[in-house]
């Protein structure tokens, strides 16, 4: 297997990566055969994952609007991944010039990728840390270079959260970084769900076992558990819902059935 110039001599490219496979959902060029092959499994399973990540990726973008509408001029994106067309740094600084971007990732070719795009860019950098590690992210020089936490951040967990099983705690990590953020700071967050998917739970079944088949697991939560996350947050209106319902620009009903898979909601530190 050839390794392209672009990956990172470090990693195994034997082994599929959640964020390649993403990548690859959204039509980009950063995965290999491994990736696209495990990809092509999964949508076996549930076709619809590509419009799921594309409607992943629409909610992020009208939720950085929206921050940079509320005055948010910082961005902390946890779970980043490769970077794509319409990315939270191109997005905010387009709707407040001088918006601080930092993206965290544990993926080496999504830090290797992010670095080469964001080179030049002042006002945006990357950290390689995990979720799971959440002082690794905080007292990083680079959140210490750009990000001011006495002032209100756009904390954005986008489509991570149902990577991190219960045992490695992540209501502990959301609440810790909660923890660490000022009054009128936002939680974004996205997370997988058997609720919306438009197939019934057995058969998407099939394409959660192919993440679990590449120590991947993808660990569904209903509602409820979501809602857990946003303990300590006001919800910001429409609350947790579909991606498309969430101050759609367009009329959700005209989205693809799959894109009302799992949930999406903001929450405001009071």
């Amino acid at each position: 297997m050839e390794r392209p110039a672009w990956a990172p001599r470090s990693i195994d490219i034997s082994v599929p990566s959640v964020s390649r496979m993403y990548d690859y959902y959204l039509g980009g060029s950063h995965n290999f055969e491994v990736d696209r092959e495990a990809a092509r499994r999964a949508m076996g399973f549930m076709p619809g994952l590509p419009k799921i990540a594309q409607a992943n990726r629409a909610f992020m973008r009208r939720a950085v609007r929206y921050a940079a509408g509320q005055g948010i001029t910082q961005f902390l994106d946890i779970g980043s991944g490769i970077p794509t067309f319409g990315n939270v740094h191109e997005v905010a600084q387009a709707a407040c010039p001088g918006a601080r971007v930092v993206y965290v990732d544990h993926d080496p070719v999504a830090v290797a990728h992010s670095q080469a795009v964001l080179e030049g860019d002042d006002d945006a950098d990357i950290v390689a840390a995990d979720l799971r590690k959440p002082q690794d992210i905080l007292r990083s020089i680079q959140v210490e270079r750009l990000i001011d936490l006495n002032r209100p951040v756009a904390l954005l967990l986008v489509a991570i959260l149902h990577f991190v099983e219960d045992e490695d705690d992540p209501y502990g990590a959301v609440a810790e970084l909660g923890e660490a953020l000022a009054p009128g700071s936002l939680l974004v967050l996205t997370h997988a769900s058997y609720e919306g998917i438009p197939l019934p739970p057995e058969r998407a079944g099939g394409a959660v076992n192919v993440y679990k088949d590449n120590r991947n697991p993808l660990v569904m939560r209903t509602r409820e558990e979501i809602t857990r996350f946003f303990e300590g947050y006001d919800m910001v209106e429409p609350g947790l819902v579909a991606m498309p319902r969430w101050r759609p620009d367009t009329t959700p009903e005209d989205d693809d059935p799959y894109a009302f898979s799992g949930f999406a909601g903001v929450g405001r530190t009071a």
